[in-house]
């Protein structure tokens, strides 16, 4: 009997799980000193900037902001919108409407600065816009997905471009609608403050959102909408909402867009921008939020950088003749089908190890985190066990095998070895 015991016990080993790495005290303090390093350098250059970059690194928080308004309908609920240029040039107009004829602060009547309360209240309209606007296209167009919706938000920009933006009271024409900063942000170098503040706040809140069940919702409507039907999840209406609140963000940086240039003009907001925009996108990485904002960061200064280079700058300017933000448009496709094709991941998947190691992972070069060797706890309980473990990669392989099994129905490698022990130790018994 006590040999029926033996062989049944040797027979059904136990699946061995991997522990996820934990850095040491030493570890934390080193990626504490990276982030502290980091934030003072950051600060630093923003203490000291010259007032031209000042000007320019406004612009890139307002693309930042515009990009994380993008990846919401993009990265987090996978769908297609060509038409962004007309919420940001919505809010534009009616935050520079507001300063102008509503508060009377018009700058041919010698009004150069608004007062603060109106300029927040400005702002406050602007993101109203944004998400009545967004509420109002989404109700009709959410319900379809895919091509269908790409064309619906584009003939909406086209719409708003060709009819809105030319009604003479809200932009007066082509002379373009004012939009005077009060005096507490009139310098560049406090407005790019400002920029950066808000860009902080909209970094805030979309990560509070996908941490919240409403973020949760809108990722499962993502992988599976019939999936998260059946979970009783109401796929359009989450839709929706992440939809208003993507047209939350683009109200905003259409504000802060309009008072960076103190006036607003039609021709800012063309299907050229908003194509723009959905590159600047793909290439930072869709679903990811630190990736969007370098990406767009990057797409607003390139053509500034361009005139760093001196060669470059001369040869656009008077060989090819040509603007350096033209420039943008030729390498904006070129990167995203380099992304499309080479790096799925984008800007993110760049620098991902950095962002994995200073979250507490190992530093692997992997995009993933994984085939590093494990860890020596993991080599001490598969020896137990009498198992062998040779890499994360093979472990992660096999309990995706088991998640399909179950997804078949059919059994996962665990039951599949207590079923043959139960079997054996019935031979045995027999």
């Amino acid at each position: 009997m006590s040999t029926q015991t033996d062989e049944t016990q040797t027979i059904s080993p136990v699946a061995s799980e991997p522990s996820r790495f934990r850095p040491s005290t030493r570890g934390w303090a080193i990626r504490l000193v990276v982030i502290a390093l980091l934030a003072v350098v950051t600060v630093w250059r923003v203490a000291t900037v010259q007032p031209l970059w000042a000007d320019h690194i406004s612009l890139a928080a307002i693309f930042a902001i515009i990009g994380l308004s993008l990846n919401i309908v993009l990265g987090y609920t996978g769908q297609v919108s060509l038409g962004h240029h007309a919420f940001v040039g919505l809010g534009a107009f009616i935050a520079a409407h507001h300063i102008t004829e509503r508060a009377g602060c018009a700058p041919e009547e010698g009004c150069i600065e608004s007062s603060l309360g109106t300029f927040s209240v400005a702002i406050l309209l602007a993101i109203l816009s944004g998400v009545i606007s967004a509420g109002l296209l989404g109700m009709v167009a959410l319900r379809i997905k895919g091509l269908y919706l790409a064309l619906i938000t584009l003939t909406y920009g086209f719409v708003a471009v060709n009819s809105i933006f030319e009604i003479s009271s809200l932009t007066r024409g082509g002379a373009g609608m004012p939009a005077p900063r009060p005096a507490t942000f009139f310098s560049d170098h406090k407005y790019m403050v400002l920029c950066l503040g808000l860009l902080g706040v909209c970094m805030f809140i979309d990560w509070r959102f996908l941490r919240s069940k409403m973020g949760r919702a809108v990722l499962a409507v993502k992988s599976s909408e019939a999936v998260a039907a059946s979970y009783a999840v109401n796929v359009t209406a989450y839709k929706l909402m992440a939809f208003m609140l993507s047209g939350a963000f683009a109200g905003l940086a259409g504000a802060l867009f309009a008072f960076r240039r103190q006036i607003v003009v039609a021709p800012d907001f063309s299907f050229s921008t908003a194509l723009l925009w959905v590159l600047m996108v793909v290439v930072g990485g869709l679903g990811s939020r630190l990736g969007v904002v370098i990406g767009s960061m990057f797409f607003a200064l390139f053509p500034f950088l361009i005139q760093l280079v001196g060669f470059l700058n001369d040869f656009l300017a008077n060989t090819l003749q040509r603007d350096p933000e033209e420039l943008t448009l030729v390498i904006g496709p070129f990167l995203a089908l380099l992304t499309m094709i080479q790096f799925p991941g984008g800007i993110a998947e760049q620098i991902s190890p950095i962002t994995r190691w200073l979250g507490g992972d190992r530093f692997t070069m992997h995009p993933e985190g994984k085939h590093h060797k494990p860890s020596l706890l993991q080599r001490r309980r598969a020896k137990k066990q009498g198992l062998e473990v040779h890499d994360d990669a093979e472990l992660v392989a096999t309990k995706s095998e088991d998640l399909l099994r179950d997804a078949a129905g059919e059994p996962d490698a665990a039951s599949t070895q207590t079923m043959a022990a139960v079997d054996s130790s019935e031979e045995v018994k027999s």
